[in-house]
């Protein structure tokens, strides 16, 4: 049997009120609970090979949702095809130390924005530097391995910019990041403080000391192979949730124990238990704020940017610029036969399908392949 967050939610069950968290999570965590089940209503869908007529369960849509995010993924990869350059690009981590925590926890909109425009801040002033323009898709991770706090940022950076006049420029051809590491580290930590200060005094007051005292993480990768599995890669962080169903390992009237791997000792496997009440805390630490903004653009890769200058910038890079392929309505495919697709023939309420298709659920017989 494949174990779910939604599992543990049924488990617990009203104890979750006692947990303190605020209406959003509760109504984000009962989404999850709900999702794919008569609590949501379905559909009626027939298959266009063998037949088969069945039911299926509406998915929550929520972006924290274990078995919502494969399909938006998808949508977001096959997007940002048709912006790429023929250039290096550069995976880069900015973390902040965990003596933000709490703050984070107390306020997170605030803790999260100024990661998103500190980090760029820190690049832009870099490439400022060299007299480009440089451009930056971050992505806002929240949890570590064993679904402690661990704000981070995963970036997709360049490998150079566009200068006055509109060119493209690369800064370092050796393979080698094109800007100082331990340099990007003081001063992201630097530009993150004095923005803590300005939005919110008190606060930075009360973490100024445990903030300055630690050396600050900007971690950075060799480029990667093709512009196209610079995509490939960030698309596996993009609709990233804090943990997978797939990881839980098993669920019991009072503990979870799921899989994680300790980048303390190389990555090494291992798992942990929790009980019920524990895991979904944690779970619920990396529920982000409504209408919370996880992925950004910035530079050259902002939204404003490239609809006024991407397609000049390709043309002189000689770019083959790749049409925008049409969506076509996802079909999926039949659980009887496996080969045939599935049509939607009616829909339905959570009080249940129609009295027609049960029915006939009642006078058939079972898929025989």
């Amino acid at each position: 049997m494949q174990h779910e967050v939604a599992h543990i939610l049924d488990k617990l069950g009203q104890n979750i009120e006692s947990l303190g968290l605020n209406t959003w999570q509760l109504r984000t965590l009962s989404a999850v609970r709900k999702c794919r089940t008569a609590a949501l209503g379905g559909h009626i869908d027939g298959c266009d090979s063998c037949g088969n007529i069945s039911i299926s369960y509406n998915s929550c849509r929520n972006r924290h949702c274990p078995k919502c995010q494969g399909k938006n993924r998808e949508d977001w990869i096959q997007a940002r095809q048709s912006e790429l350059l023929p250039v290096p690009y550069f995976h880069v981590v900015f973390t902040l130390p965990d003596s933000i925590n709490v703050l984070a926890m107390q306020d997170p909109r605030l803790v999260y924005d100024i990661l998103f425009e500190t980090a760029w801040a820190t690049l832009k002033s870099f490439g400022k530097a060299k007299e480009i323009q440089t451009g930056m898709i971050a992505v806002l991770h929240t949890w570590g391995q064993n679904l402690s706090l661990h704000p981070h940022l995963h970036c997709i950076v360049p490998g150079g910019g566009v200068d006055k006049e509109g060119n493209w420029k690369n800064i370092r051809a050796d393979g080698k990041f094109l800007f100082p590491v331990k340099a990007l580290s003081k001063v992201f930590r630097a530009k993150y403080c004095e923005a803590l200060k300005v939005k919110s005094p008190d606060n930075y007051t009360r973490v100024k000391k445990q903030l300055w005292e630690k050396q600050w993480v900007v971690f950075t990768k060799k480029p990667f192979g093709s512009p196209k599995s610079v995509v490939e890669y960030l698309g596996r962080y993009t609709h990233k949730i804090a943990i997978s169903n797939h990881r839980i390992q098993s669920v019991n009237d009072q503990n979870v124990t799921f899989g994680y791997k300790d980048y303390r000792v190389n990555g090494q496997k291992k798992s942990m238990s929790l009980n019920h009440a524990e895991f979904i805390r944690r779970f619920a630490l990396h529920i982000l704020p409504k209408r919370f903004v996880k992925i950004r653009h910035y530079g050259f890769l902002s939204s404003t940017w490239k609809r006024g200058k991407l397609k000049v910038l390709q043309e002189k890079l000689k770019v083959k610029v790749l049409e925008k392929v049409e969506k076509k309505t996802f079909l999926p495919k039949c659980p009887c036969c496996k080969t045939g697709n599935l049509h939607r023939i009616a829909v339905f309420d959570q009080r249940g399908p129609p009295a027609w298709y049960l029915g006939i659920s009642q006078r058939s017989t079972p898929c025989k392949k």
